[in-house]
């Protein structure tokens, strides 16, 4: 009997002892992911002649070399220009791929399934191998160094039309037909019934695709050539390389910290709905 109770003993430790593991592995890898960040936002309030000390929390801290930053590179410029592409992209995203989405999953046609499979396989096309093509076409188009250029690439996507391509196959079609006999045009029945009942779809695809636009990098930086029309990204290589002592770095912290922070407010805002849409995504 003595036995018994003693194995009933053991048994709570060794799971509050994995418990514990559990959490100290978690909570290392916690601090190892967001040292850099941490690190990254104390540099841009340190002074230069500490700006290689390791400590989280500058001392003395200033508050001067963000004003230094938007006088030294026009950033207020280029934070505009990043908000406005993400936002323009992440409109026209919603728009065409929810519309597409609809027609391939509720609509039968001919060819429809070649459609679909020749928009997957886009997918597996890295983006770098796209880069020239683009160039060539808004060259022609007289579209470099212009917004529409910047725009172009990423109007549409085919990630977010598989997305809600999926999401509107799950739709019951009965209710579909039913809002058309009661006399609701093709439109009608797209913006009244279908969008209303994928919103959740959307509004992952909507912060996924906000999110790439901001980070955007290799598109922006071949086809934009006059600083006042840089994104950050581009602006932020630009202004790096004309920064070579301490002071330069101070200043690529504080701008790599400007950067980042509209993404950390937005990830702030909409955990959970972040978390949930990559769930989805990987799910369907």
């Amino acid at each position: 009997m003595q036995t018994r109770v003693d194995r009933g003993r053991t048994r709570p430790i060794a799971r509050d002892a994995l418990a514990v593991i559990r959490y100290a592995l978690l909570f290392a890898g916690v601090a190892v992911t967001m040292f850099p960040f941490l690190w990254m936002a104390a540099s841009s309030l340190k002074q230069p002649q500490h700006l290689f000390d390791m400590g989280l929390i500058p001392s003395p801290a200033t508050w001067g070399n963000y004003a230094d930053l938007f006088d030294k590179a026009p950033f207020g410029r280029w934070i505009a220009n990043t908000a406005v592409v993400a936002v323009v992209t992440t409109v026209s995203v919603l728009i065409f791929d929810t519309a597409v989405g609809y027609v391939l999953a509720k609509f039968q046609f001919a060819g429809q399934k070649i459609i679909f499979l020749f928009i997957i396989s886009t997918l597996m096309v890295p983006t770098e191998m796209l880069i020239i093509p683009w160039y060539l076409l808004a060259s022609d188009l007289h579209l470099t160094d212009t917004y529409v250029g910047l725009l172009l690439p990423g109007l549409i996507s085919a990630f977010g039309i598989f997305l809600m391509r999926q999401f509107m196959s799950s739709l019951p079609s009965e209710l579909l037909d039913a809002a058309r006999i009661d006399g609701l045009n093709e439109w009608r029945v797209f913006a009244s019934i279908a969008v209303p009942l994928v919103k959740p779809a959307m509004v992952t695809l909507a912060i996924l695709s906000f999110i790439s636009s901001w980070n955007q990098f290799i598109w922006p930086f071949i086809v934009l050539q006059t600083e006042g029309n840089y994104t950050l990204p581009v602006g932020m290589v630009y202004f790096s390389s004309e920064l070579k002592d301490n002071s330069g770095w101070i200043l690529i912290m504080t701008g790599a910290t400007v950067s980042v922070l509209p993404l950390i407010v937005l990830f702030l805002i909409f955990q959970k709905r972040i978390i949930q849409g990559i769930a989805l995504s990987g799910m369907k």
